[in-house]
């Protein structure tokens, strides 16, 4: 046998181990995003008749003004969502995402959960973490449990606005309906279990720790990759480009365009020790949604 036919085989075993190892991980992330949403539904939400946005907000109160299953309504209100969800975002992450939903509403008729509290705050706030915090995992196990995020990508390609814009409309619609039918003070708490599940989703899926991706352009890059190297101890990027300016674009001088990573805790001290260099250098951050490998985590001092 060839060592060309080793390398192919040994290479194709080590992808079929990386594709089971990510299976698993993201079934156990939709396994416990099932059952943190359970918990919020059945322990806080849906005994003391709140309600979320999206589609579980349109199933609670469906669930709430008719004698219809939240189970059942669930699944049924996330079905066109999931068709939706095949043709915009593939077979793989449409699967997983029906799985979860029928899952959610397995767990909710044959789990047991007990019932917390009545306080309407508490309610609110712990309900609104358990059912973001299930939503965030499940998300990063590549499904969802509600289909209001895959509704939001297909508008957003036909319009101007933003998957952000329709998701707000279409709560505010929610609620509106909800202080209408429920009361204006349900409503209103109910608003307040969204934003804490809205933001318990950003912290599950963007981790606690935030990113800042930094370029910085100057005609000391030398000693600048040398400073984040040294002393942040940061990993860098090199990108060769050239600077122009004038009415013309003249004097395109060629130079390198440092990249790098880092904390925002790290920010202020990486501007102080790039003035020191170079305080007329030219600095972009932007915020960086998830990292993995390279340098991100510091190296320790030898």
């Amino acid at each position: 046998m060839s060592p060309g036919s080793n390398y192919i085989r040994s290479k194709e075993a080590y992808k079929r181990k990386v594709s089971a190892t990510h299976f698993v991980k993201d079934c156990f992330l939709i396994l416990l995003g099932i059952i943190s949403a359970g918990f919020g539904l059945e322990s806080f939400l849906l005994p003391n008749s709140f309600i979320d946005g999206g589609v579980t907000g349109i199933s609670l109160l469906v669930a709430e003004k008719t004698n219809y299953s939240l189970p059942i309504l669930i699944v049924i209100i996330n079905i066109p969502f999931m068709f939706l969800a095949y043709r915009q975002l593939g077979t793989s992450f449409a699967i997983k995402s029906v799985v979860a939903i029928i899952c959610l509403a397995l767990a909710i008729t044959f789990i047991n959960y007990p019932i917390i509290t009545t306080d309407k705050l508490l309610v609110a706030v712990f309900g609104g973490f358990f059912l973001g915090a299930g939503i965030g995992f499940t998300v990063r196990g590549g499904g969802v449990l509600d289909g209001t995020e895959v509704l939001a990508i297909s508008l957003s390609r036909r319009a101007g606005l933003t998957i952000g814009d329709f998701i707000l409309i279409f709560n505010v619609g929610i609620f509106s309906i909800a202080a209408y039918l429920l009361s204006i003070e349900t409503a209103l708490y109910s608003i307040l279990t969204y934003l804490a599940a809205s933001k318990t989703v950003d912290f599950v899926i963007e981790g606690v720790e935030e990113y800042i991706g930094v370029t910085i352009i100057s005609s000391h890059s030398e000693e600048i990759r040398l400073m984040i190297i040294e002393n942040l101890r940061r990993g860098v990027t090199v990108y060769k480009g050239k600077r122009g300016y004038g009415k013309r674009g003249e004097n395109l001088n060629d130079m390198d365009i440092i990249y790098t990573v880092m904390t925002r805790l790290e920010i202020a001290k990486l501007r102080t020790e790039v003035d020191k260099i170079d305080p007329n250098a030219f600095t972009i951050m932007n915020t960086v949604k998830d990292t993995k490998g390279g340098m991100i985590k510091k190296r320790p001092l030898h």
